[in-house]
């Protein structure tokens, strides 16, 4: 007997919704009908009998569209997932994917496309094997084998592995390894050396002095010392956050109005920044401030461009020094007056170095094992070649040049991402000294992100080598000694700059992992700990108080040696990932963007002005729009209508 499909039961079950509901009305002109519930009106008459076939067909219909929405759903959900991965593959930094793709990134995509066949094809194989029945246990004409078979398979395997690599691999595990053990030793008896310096500065409390005190009342009434005239550039680029306190600070400093001037070198692309810029300069040159606004025409070299073309201007023949800050540094009103009498009666000074000081080394843990890093760069590094050199790489900002060391120099250059670098590498094979003053201070952030300090990071160990290959036979063919040409090339370059991410990153990331596979190539207990911790210990001396950060700076080392030494192959090399930072960090402007700019800015400057404000690379861009701008359109033929 076959089943009965009766649902009237069911689907004629009572089900209230609700609370009734009786509605009274004055004078009425229609009947009043009591709702039980929402669906009282609209009950069938006879309630006894129950759906008919049709209906149920509807139901069954109407629940299998909503499973076919939801499996649509779940389809359309993966294909976002998918298109997301791929543009994250693709686009990465928001870069076209037809013009910037890089080959990393298309090589990523490749190996997973080509996992995901494979996987698809042994899928159908499985499948096909399945269907034919081609089982061990189906199929008599299959080998299946034994236990013992496998493991001697195994044995011989494993046997021959050992060999190869007892044979092989371990003596060149073993070779680079002692290679990079004793780059290890020689790095770690610099900074031995370095630390001792620095300790005895601090015994002998060795530093820069002032000969008397020039801003004495008694001396300024007798003309004992007239303030030179101090140019104080601000360059910029879309800094839109920090422009505000950076202007006031140097727009404070204690020095006579009519013998400073304040450029702010703004290269920002954004019309709204330039407005918000402008708006604060006028703001100050309305107190008496002598501050300018300039902002390039062409925006070529970045900030060595903008520095160059500053300094091309008619008016900055009369100054004598300059002083650069970045647009995050904020100087203390004393500034000049412990910075500037250095040069008093010392015509070989060409620089003098103030040290950096940041606001938010305290914000989190990234910023804390930079201050670390940063902390000895400038007591120890800088202090001690000051005092002992009189030579150390200019860290761009915070100093005060004198304009004749570099003019003698050859002004800033657009060839590196380093410019400050390369300006003070020059500046010293021109016989200028150099003096680091510690106990002078400014105030400045470092990065808050891990992005952004990648970044940097990039930039900071690929400029150097790009420098140094640029650099190398200016230093042999100079008149410098013997010894300050050793110090350039095996100190400043090659050991800080090259071979520390090198032995950094090939011994702890490369060679110490293989190792635990490789036991034939064993490395000493003290170049794994004893010596790291020591060194860690050295470099955590001028901050004290990141003690207990030692062992995440270790672990955060040895993860940035990667970083590091990508950046360092990539600058020696000139590949393309070598001006990453300066691709990245300033756009260019359009052309249609420049030939607008040249326009506005024609009714106020005349070509001589712009042409002596302008570096090379921006007069070469400003011939290249005038000659496309003077050359003939070519003829178009157009159609003559009748109307």
């Amino acid at each position: 007997m076959a089943p009965r499909l009766d649902f009237s039961e069911w689907w004629t079950k009572d089900t209230r919704k609700g609370t009734p509901v009786i509605v009274t009305m004055e004078n009425p002109n229609y009947s009043i009908l009591e709702i039980d519930g929402p669906d009282a009106a609209f009950r069938p008459v006879d309630k006894d009998r129950g759906k008919n076939a049709k209906q149920f067909t509807w139901v069954l219909l109407l629940k299998a569209h909503r499973a076919v929405g939801c499996v649509t759903w779940l389809a359309t959900v993966l294909w976002t997932l998918l298109g997301a991965v791929k543009t994250r593959l693709f686009f990465g930094r928001g870069v076209t994917m037809e013009s910037d793709k890089s080959s990393k990134e298309r090589f990523l995509f490749k190996v997973i496309r080509g996992f995901l066949l494979i996987s698809l094809a042994i899928l159908v194989f499985e499948v096909v094997a399945h269907l034919k029945g081609w089982h061990y246990f189906q199929n008599s004409h299959l080998h299946i084998p034994q236990t013992s078979e496998i493991q001697g398979w195994l044995h011989m395997i494993f046997v021959a592995w050992l060999a190869f690599r007892a044979d092989y691999i371990a003596p060149t595990i073993q070779a680079l390894s002692n290679f990079c053990v004793a780059l290890f030793i020689i790095q770690s008896i610099d900074r031995m050396v370095l630390c001792i310096g620095c300790f005895w500065i601090k015994l002998k409390k060795i530093k820069p002095t002032i000969i008397g005190d020039p801003f004495k009342s008694e001396d300024l009434e007798g003309n004992d010392y007239e303030y030179p005239m101090v140019l104080v550039q601000i360059p910029m680029c879309n800094e839109k956050e920090v422009y505000e306190q950076s202007i006031s600070a140097v727009c404070q400093i204690d020095w006579p109005k009519d013998r400073i001037l304040i450029q702010v070198l703004d290269d920002s692309d954004d019309e709204s920044i330039q407005n918000l810029i402008k708006v604060e300069v006028s703001r100050w040159s309305q107190q008496g401030i002598n501050i300018i606004y300039r902002h390039r025409l062409v925006r070529t070299g970045y900030k060595a461009g903008n520095l160059k073309s500053a300094m091309g201007c008619d008016y900055v023949r009369g100054y004598e020094f300059v002083a650069i800050f970045d647009a995050d540094f904020q100087p203390n009103s004393d500034y000049l007056k412990k910075t500037v009498p250095h040069f008093k009666d010392n015509p070989e000074l060409g620089l003098v170095q103030a040290r950096w000081a940041f606001v938010n080394k305290d914000e989190n843990l990234l910023t804390r094992l930079q201050n670390i890093n940063l902390c000895f760069h400038f007591e120890v590094e800088q202090q001690v070649n000051g005092v002992f050199l009189n030579f150390f790489g200019f860290n761009g900002t915070a100093g005060v040049w004198r304009i004749k060391a570099l003019e003698d120099s050859g002004g800033w250059l657009e060839r590196t991402t380093v410019e400050d670098m390369d300006i003070a590498v020059r500046a010293h094979l021109n016989g200028w000294k150099f003096i680091y003053l510690n106990d002078v201070k400014v105030l400045c952030e470092v990065p808050e992100s891990y992005e952004a300090y990648k970044k940097q990071q990039h930039r900071w160990h690929s400029g150097p080598m790009q420098l140094f290959r640029l650099c190398l036979p200016s230093i042999i063919h100079s008149k410098i000694t013997i010894w300050k040409k050793a110090n350039l090339i095996l100190l400043f370059f090659l050991l800080r700059k090259l071979i520390l991410p090198f032995y950094s990153f090939t011994l702890f990331c490369i060679i110490l992992p293989l190792t635990m596979f490789v036991p034939e190539a064993e490395l000493p207990i003290w170049v794994i700990c004893y010596i790291p911790v020591f060194m860690s210990f050295l470099n955590i001396l001028p901050t004290p108080r990141s003690f207990p950060f030692i062992v995440p700076y270790l672990l955060f080392e040895n993860t940035m040696s990667v970083t590091k030494f990508h950046a360092m192959v990539s600058g020696l090399f000139q590949l393309g990932s070598s001006y990453e930072w300066v691709i990245t960090k300033t756009g260019r402007a359009s052309e249609s963007d420049l030939i607008a700019a040249a326009e506005r800015e024609s009714k106020t400057l005349t070509h001589p002005q712009i042409y002596r404000g302008a570096s090379d690379s921006e007069l070469s861009e400003l011939n290249k729009l005038k000659e496309q701008q003077e050359a003939p359109q070519p003829p178009h033929d157009r159609k003559v209508t009748n109307l």
